[in-house]
């Protein structure tokens, strides 16, 4: 997965003058917001707002993703039904539990499905629901995640964190970390993201545009990596072609395993630029 998922920002579904910004922003995905951004009076009336607006198109490259309501809600098979004629590329189930809500949502839509992680027994399903074969994302709810745990922690989040990365990275989805809600504190977001993009995630859903250029910084390459991931490869062949399997840079030996992860770090920095010039 080379392309970028730096950046996931929550658009309420139902906030035109926002939905247009998003046409501009930098950002890499929206999350297009008919759940908990949307008041219940709302609903409907943004249910049609979101298909009108991305009809007519203008996201680029911007990778469009729909919270729909849970299906236990009078709105969730509607907006899934909606979501499935909607130009978007995928839909974001809310407090997925099971495979089993899975295959409830795959009766009314065949795109590619995102899930929410938020719940104690999502997280305890997380492998059997990253192998489903229509799930291509995991976004991790963790403000919902840490009411139902009762924790006020960060740390508290971790082995949940933990489970779904390796679920995740075990079946080749993406995996979004959850929002940093103190938006102002971008000391604070900066953290909270470089220990994300350390953790493994592919990047940070976010609140508030402020936020944008902060996740994009994290989980893009340094300058430093790139350099490195150019002298292992150019190392590494240079060793390939004298007979030798292993090669040495900065005094630490460097393998085919090295290589795969250098030429990974370039390939995003290209998906970064490509994205970016369009």
């Amino acid at each position: 997965m080379t392309r970028p998922f730096r950046s996931a920002l929550y658009i309420p579904g139902s906030r035109l003058r926002a939905l247009d910004k998003a046409r501009s922003l930098p950002v890499d995905v929206v999350l297009l917001d008919l759940e908990d951004a949307v008041t219940p009076d709302e609903k409907i009336t943004a249910r049609a707002t979101l298909t009108d607006e991305l009809d007519k198109g203008g996201y680029g490259n911007r990778l469009c993703v729909v919270r729909i309501n849970g299906l236990d809600t009078r709105w969730g098979a509607c907006d899934a039904r909606a979501a499935n004629s909607m130009a978007c590329d995928a839909v974001l189930m809310p407090k997925v539990n099971n495979v089993t809500d899975v295959d409830g949502l795959v009766q009314l839509t065949d795109k590619p499905i995102w899930a929410m992680m938020e719940t104690p027994l999502g997280i305890m399903n997380a492998v059997e629901i990253a192998a489903h074969p229509q799930i291509a994302g995991f976004v991790i709810g963790t403000n919902d995640l840490a009411k139902d745990l009762n924790t006020r922690t960060r740390g508290a989040l971790m082995a949940s964190l933990q489970m779904c990365l390796l679920a995740a990275r075990a079946h080749g989805i993406v995996a979004i970390d959850g929002v940093y809600n103190a938006f102002n504190d971008e000391v604070g977001f900066k953290i909270e993201c470089e220990e994300a993009r350390d953790l493994g995630f592919d990047g940070k859903s976010l609140i508030h545009p402020s936020q944008i250029a902060v996740a994009n910084a994290a989980f893009a390459p340094t300058q430093s990596e790139i350099d490195l991931a150019t002298r292992q490869i150019a190392a590494f062949a240079k060793a390939e072609a004298e007979g030798q399997g292993v090669a040495v840079v900065d005094g630490k030996i460097v393998e085919n395993l090295h290589i795969v992860t250098a030429r990974a770090t370039l390939a995003k920095v290209d998906a970064i630029a490509g994205l970016e010039l369009k």
